[in-house]
């Protein structure tokens, strides 16, 4: 089986699960993903990504382990975007 390409993995993530914010990273072997979910209110993170894994089924089995994830309801990221992710970092954040 070809290995997966990011945007591959996120249109799985998508079909299986209703995201505001879906962004997938990797190199076919190595993916990092974050999900923005309302589906993930009141879960814990363990929860969140078994919603996941459930979402990529069984067509990323093989892969799942080389997925890291981050998983957010849209208030917890809109929390994270407020504020600065790093400690020192300047208030004036350029968003490309």
């Amino acid at each position: 089986m070809a290995d997966p390409t990011p945007d591959e993995v996120r249109d799985y993530i998508a079909a299986g699960l209703p995201c505001t914010l879906l962004q997938v990273e990797g190199d076919g072997r190595h993916f990092f993903a974050t999900i923005v979910s309302t589906e993930f209110e009141g879960q814990s993170r363990v929860r969140r990504h078994q919603r996941v894994y459930a979402a990529l089924g069984d067509r990323m089995r093989e892969q799942i382990h080389a997925l890291s994830m981050k998983t957010l309801t849209p208030a917890e990221h809109a929390a994270q975007a407020a504020a600065p992710a790093a400690a020192g970092s300047s208030a004036h954040h350029h968003h490309h």
